[in-house]
């Protein structure tokens, strides 16, 4: 039975900035590096969390070459591909195509209310005109454009080059769902939750992994977990995912997923400024110190 090419923890990676709110390079490299040690099995960069909205095309394509020189092959390199319009992510798509990217992440457009034919010409259009592996990425609390089980069926069955979902929704039944539509027909088909503390109940519902924020500062709970659900250490996995539903408690106080991971990592003294670009702002010292809280109950700090 073929495998699924991405599954595992995957990092949707932050974007660093300097105080002028240009790209941190410096610090995006560490942080590469930083999870790459920490054994994650990809990085997705231009991401939700890495403030892709925030940032020009071509400032995503120059983040992109920069992950892919300092990752040497290491782990899967995914970027997003994600835009307005269906133009424009096949104008990335290809971009990233050339660069020799893995495979790439689209969500559905955002802004306009999008109707189940919108949706399959957006997805099956970029699968024809961009020859990589392609996640399609439902986060419905910000694009406000759920994709339904049946399109992401349709899609894997008219497309091979379609080759995983990943699930930002607060919903079992729905990841359950997609598992046993997806897998009946694809069982190489990747289902990837985008929450941390989702992460075990979908590998226990038969999914493959996660795309999760949480794992830009600490992967090896992530990673760890996994490595315990597949060694059938379900005591060890589950003391993981404790660990992950207590973390998840810093989305709760920040503002933001970019400035929550952010915040984070400064207080971990890592070489990253918890800058964020406008109108996202920094964190004011009342969030840090709960955040911190959060931190120093899990042993992060």
């Amino acid at each position: 039975m073929p495998e699924p090419i991405f599954k595992g923890v995957i990092v949707p990676l932050i974007t660093p900035f300097n105080e002028d709110y240009s790209i941190d390079f410096d610090g995006l490299n560490w942080i590469v590096n930083y999870v790459i040690e920490r054994g994650v099995n990809g990085i997705f960069p231009y991401s939700t969390t890495g403030e892709f909205v925030h940032l020009k095309p071509r400032e995503g394509i120059e983040i992109v070459k920069h992950v892919l020189e300092n990752a040497h092959g290491a782990v899967k390199i995914i970027p997003g591909i994600s835009a307005n319009t269906t133009i424009e992510s096949i104008e990335l798509g290809k971009e990233m195509e050339e660069l020799g990217v893995d495979g790439v992440i689209t969500t559905p457009p955002f802004f306009f209310k999008l109707k189940e034919k919108h949706l399959e010409y957006h997805f099956s259009t970029i699968a024809r005109k961009v020859d990589l592996p392609i996640i399609i990425y439902n986060i419905p609390s910000l694009t406000g454009n759920p994709i339904p089980v049946h399109i992401y069926a349709k899609l894997a069955k008219e497309f091979s080059n379609i080759v995983g979902a990943k699930v930002t929704y607060d919903s079992v039944a729905y990841i359950k769902n997609l598992i046993l539509e997806l897998k009946s027909i694809r069982p190489d088909f990747s289902i990837l939750t985008g929450l941390d503390d989702h992460f075990l109940n979908t590998l226990i519902l038969g999914g493959d992994g996660g795309i999760m924020a949480c794992a830009n500062f600490a992967p090896e709970i992530h990673v760890n977990l996994f490595k315990a659900f597949k060694e059938g250490n379900y005591e060890k996995a589950f003391e993981y995912h404790r660990k992950l539903s207590q973390l998840v408690r810093i989305y709760e106080y920040a503002s933001s997923f970019p400035s929550a991971i952010k915040t984070v990592l400064r207080l971990m003294n890592a070489p990253i400024k918890d800058v964020v670009r406008p109108p996202l702002l920094k964190e004011p010292e009342e969030v840090i110190k709960r955040i911190e809280e959060v931190l120093k109950t899990v042993r992060v700090i």
